[in-house]
């Protein structure tokens, strides 16, 4: 694996963070919703960006093992 350098180990962070605030949003939203289908959809969505957090946070260490 490539090393990379401090600024694309920073974009990843950043990229992390911002999954966990778009998955923290929807899992808000899902609460708020009253309607049940909506809700599921709002709950998949926000399951799916949680995994995108896993896949970036083990991409993320792994790199940092590298680095």
């Amino acid at each position: 694996m490539n090393k990379l350098t401090t600024k694309e180990l920073a974009f990843i962070e950043d990229e992390i963070r911002a999954e966990e605030i778009i998955a923290k949003t929807m899992n808000w939203c899902a609460f708020q919703c009253k309607d049940r289908d909506l809700r599921h959809r709002l709950e998949n969505m926000a399951e799916q960006h949680q995994l995108k957090i896993a896949d970036l946070a083990q991409y993320f260490n792994r790199s940092q093992l590298t680095h």
